[in-house]
Formats: structure tokens, sequence, C-alpha cells
């Protein structure tokens, strides 16, 4: 009998800090800091929402009611050290880097960026944010996301269909003063000037590189006045917020994060993106995301 009941203590015990650890998150406090109504789950977790009903969706003709997959969530977990977010966040394509600034302004990271739908009118987007902290704080961050959205909505209420600027033509781009800036030698085409750069790794125990599409590229194309840049750039998990950041830094625009495969090692993660100015200009701005990528370990 002795040793049923010590077996159970620590059991009871457990139960009792799971319990109490949920109460420890203040759901008051977060729906105040976020602006927000919060729902408390069964298992602890404190979320909240916002439908985004500001805006009118279709999905393949059939016009999208917010609760079929059009809600933007952050949900808070209570940790050890105060703290954890998760959550998702629908936006409009002139919504997306507003939204990425915001998130970056208020300590959050961006953990994806990419599509649900497919014949969707207008497109949207989902940016996946991440934290960890005091609820209240990251509450207010997250309020801080949804009103930067909001204000583009504010400005505009259509989504705009190309990014802000003089309109882009075709041209040809110089390659050699993009090569001075990027220490690398571009492969030309039809006026575009494209850069890659490889990097080793491993899938089921087999080496893969740069011809198995382990690779940064960027691709200049229209004039040197006035050109655009896309490209994508691999990273390991720790390199994914120092190039987030680094980017948007540069005024370059991002425009999709995701995973390209599984099973490599080590996990590789893309982000790709689009710029627009002179050519130069772009390469220096990604020369410095290029080089702080070469300091994270």
């Amino acid at each position: 009998m002795h040793i049923r009941i010590s077996l159970l203590i620590p059991a009871i015990a457990a139960t009792l800090v799971s319990v109490s650890s949920y109460a420890a998150l203040d759901a008051d406090a977060i729906g105040k800091a976020a602006g927000a109504k919060t729902q408390i789950t069964d298992d602890g977790v404190i979320r909240i929402s916002w439908p985004r009903n500001d805006v009118a969706v279709t999905v393949d003709g059939l016009t999208l009611d917010p609760f079929a997959g059009l809600g933007s969530w952050a949900a808070f977990k209570e940790t050890a050290h105060g703290a954890m977010l998760m959550g998702d966040t629908v936006v409009f394509e002139d919504e997306i880097n507003p939204a990425i600034d915001a998130a970056f302004k208020g300590g959050l990271e961006v953990t994806a960026i990419h599509n649900h739908f497919v014949f969707d009118q207008p497109k949207i987007m989902f940016m996946h944010i991440g934290g960890m902290g005091e609820a209240p704080a990251l509450a207010a961050s997250v309020k801080g996301v949804w009103d930067a959205i909001k204000a583009v909505r504010a400005a505009s209420p259509a989504p705009a269909g190309t990014f802000a600027g003089p309109a882009l033509k075709p041209g040809t781009i110089s390659p050699t003063p993009l090569e001075q800036i990027l220490g690398a030698k571009a492969a030309t085409q039809n006026g575009v000037a494209k850069f890659t750069w490889a990097r080793p790794g491993a899938m089921h125990g087999t080496d893969i590189g740069g011809s198995m599409n382990l690779t940064t590229w960027a691709s200049f194309s229209g004039s040197d006045a006035l050109a655009a840049v896309a490209g994508d750039f691999i990273m390991s998990e720790n390199e994914v917020q120092p190039v987030l950041h680094e980017l948007r830094a540069a005024g370059i625009n991002i425009v999709s994060l995701h995973n390209h495969m599984i099973g490599e090692e080590p996990a590789f993660f893309f982000t790709h993106f689009w710029g627009k100015g002179p050519a130069v200009s772009l390469a220096n701005g990604l020369k410095k995301v290029i080089d702080a990528q070469k300091f994270v370990k």
C-alpha cells in the first residue's frame, strides 16, 4: 500500500503543476493587450482570432466565408519562462511585407509564408508567426501585426495588384558591376543576369548539393536604372530570421517562406524575394544579406 501511494504522489503533483500552469496565463491581460476577445481551450491555451471579412474572397468561384479558412489567429501557452506564441495571419499580397515589418518590430519570428488556396480572387497568403516571452507583450505584438494590415486596407480598401513604385520595363542588365559587388560570376541570357550559390547537404544518407537545387539564387531583370531582382535564399533553421531581417532592412520584399524537401540534413528552408530599384542598389542589399548569413552559427 505504501509503495502504491508513493507512486501516485508524483503523478498527482504533476497534475497539480499542470493545472496551476494554465492559471498562470491571464486571459484578460492578453485580451486587453491584443484588443481581442479570448478563448480558453480545455488544455489551458488562450486563443484570439480575427476573421478576415473586410475583403470578399472567392475560391473556385465560391464566395468563401471566413469560418471556412480565412481566419487569423494566435495561441498562447504557458512555459517555464513566460509564454509561447504561435499564430497564423491572413494577408493579401500588399499586406505581406507591412505585416512582416510589424512582426519584427514587435520581436516576433516569421516562420512561414505560403498559400492555402489556389484559384482565389484576390490572391491571399498566410503568414505564420511565433514568439516567446511575457504573454501580454506577445499579444501586443500580434495586435501590431493586425493593426499594420488594417492600416494597409484603410489606405486602399481593394488589395493592390503591383508593388509600389514605377512600372518595370524589359531591358538589359550590365552584369559586371553586380559581379564586383556580389563576388560571383553571373550567367546571362536575354538581358537577364543571374547569380547562383550552392551549398552542401545530405538526404537519406546521400550527399547532395547545388545540382539538386540546394542553392541561393538571384536574377536581375529590367534595366540598370530600374531593375527587378527575383530569387530564393536557402537557409538552415537558425539562418531564417537573420536572412528575413536583412532582406527587409535592404527594402527587398519577401514573398514566401517554406520548405522544398523532406528528410534532408540539415533541414533547409527557402525564402523567395522580389526587389525593385537600381540594379547596383539591389545587389548591395543582397550582399548584406549574404554576409549576415555567413556569420550565423
